[in-house]
């Protein structure tokens, strides 16, 4: 049986609700190439995948990320939905590239590396306000990545 959960639209594609399961996949590509990448996207799309997750680590690949749009669009991948994988500098990359934070269709963040203590809340408020302005949904990583380490550490010693 499966729950009833809101729909979220990306780009062309509908997840939640009654909508079918979507399936994702991930680039292995440094995003910094965006030919590379792009090339790549199009290689999972032709093989099922319906979105695609880049990592956006650093300055250039967030330049980049725009390009590899275009380039899908291009070649005929104008619905394919592209997803931002942030891992400690999201709040950053988004705050100082808008043109990567408006052309992604999707932001994915791990709460526990986005900062500690109140710079963990600042950051994540970024993210959001930023996702807010932009019109974006944002996943919340969920695994052993995602835990706050203070947090994982005080509950082990209990």
């Amino acid at each position: 049986m499966r729950l009833k959960t809101p729909i979220v639209e990306i780009r062309n594609l509908k997840i939640g609700g009654e909508s079918r399961v979507a399936i994702q996949a991930m680039t292995d590509t440094d995003t910094e190439d965006a030919t590379a990448t792009a090339k790549q996207c199009i290689l999972l799309a032709n093989a099922g995948a319906e979105l695609v997750r880049i990592t956006v680590n650093t300055e250039k690949a967030a330049e980049k990320v725009s390009e590899i749009r275009k380039i899908l669009d291009k070649k005929g991948y104008k619905s394919l939905p592209i997803i931002g994988d942030f891992h400690f500098n999201g709040h950053i990359l988004l705050s100082k590239y808008p043109k990567c934070a408006s052309t992604l269709d999707k932001y994915r963040i791990n709460p526990g590396n986005i900062g500690h203590g109140k710079f963990h809340d600042e950051n994540f408020k970024k993210i959001i306000r930023i996702a807010v302005k932009n019109n974006k949904p944002i996943r919340i990583g969920v695994n052993c990545g995602s835990l706050d380490q203070d947090l994982l550490s005080d509950m082990m010693n209990k």
